[in-house]
């Protein structure tokens, strides 16, 4: 399956451990982590190196080539969010994903569109 794994970049990379694993675990069971810039300790600089709008072009066409779409929503951030939107707007299940104590919006929490399900793991 072709998946897109959606985490924060800008917005703080507390969680990259949790990315690399998110992203291992997914290819070990034979999954296409379209996304796996993400989970990529080098990510911020090679982004440096692409314009805005290479960036956004990029993750629109991994977004619409998934199946799928895991976010982990443990650290806030605007740019997860707009892709779990944009993947809702797509018909693309989703599932986020969050560590205990995380302070979760209600956005996610409370919504009840049929293809985005929440989950308390770690």
């Amino acid at each position: 399956m072709k998946v897109f794994l959606s985490g924060s970049i800008r917005g703080g990379r507390q969680m990259l451990p949790t990315y690399q694993f998110i992203c291992r675990f997914l290819r070990n069971k034979g999954h296409e982590v379209l996304s796996w810039h993400v989970a990529d300790s080098e990510v911020e600089g090679k982004e440096s190196l692409l314009t805005e709008t290479q960036i956004y072009e990029r993750d629109m066409s991994f977004l619409q080539d998934s199946e799928c779409m895991i976010a982990e929503v443990s650290m806030p951030s605007i740019g997860v969010g707009y892709e779990v939107c944009s993947a809702i707007k797509k018909g693309i299940p989703v599932m986020c994903v969050h560590m205990p104590d995380s302070n979760v919006s209600a956005m996610l929490l409370g919504n009840t569109y049929a293809d985005i399900s929440v989950r308390l793991w770690g």
